[in-house]
C-alpha cells in the first residue's frame, strides 16, 4: 500500500513549523550578534578612555615637566641676580663705610 500523501492542511502545518524553527534560529542569531556588538562596542569605550586618560597623563606629566623647569631656571637666576646684587654691594662697602663714619664722627 502506498503512503498516502499528506493534505493540503498538514503540509501548510508543516511548512509552519518549518518556518517557525528557521525564525528562532534567525533570532538566536540576530542576538548573538547584537551581544557580540555590545561587547565590542564596550571594548571599544573601555579602550578608548583607557588611551584618552593616557593621553592626559602624558599631557599633564609634560606640562608639570615644563613648569618645573621654568621654576628651576627662575630660582637659577634669582640666586644669580643675589650673588650678582651681594658681590657689588661688598665692592662698595668701604665707601659706604667712609661715608657712615663721616656722617657720625665729628672731624
Amino acid at each position: 500500500m502506498a503512503e498516502a500523501e499528506p493534505t493540503l492542511l498538514q503540509q501548510i502545518r508543516k511548512r509552519e513549523v518549518e518556518l517557525s524553527v528557521e525564525t528562532d534560529q534567525a533570532r538566536q542569531e540576530a542576538e548573538q550578534i547584537i551581544a557580540d556588538a555590545r561587547r565590542g562596542a564596550a571594548e571599544i569605550i573601555k579602550k578608548a578612555e583607557t588611551d584618552g586618560q593616557n593621553t592626559a597623563d602624558e599631557h599633564y606629566k609634560k606640562g608639570l615637566a615644563s613648569v618645573l623647569d621654568e621654576v628651576e631656571k627662575l630660582k637659577q637666576r634669582g640666586e644669580e641676580e643675589a650673588e650678582s646684587a651681594r658681590l657689588q654691594g661688598e665692592q662698595h662697602l668701604p665707601e659706604a663705610i667712609d661715608k657712615i663714619l663721616s656722617v657720625v664722627t665729628p672731624e
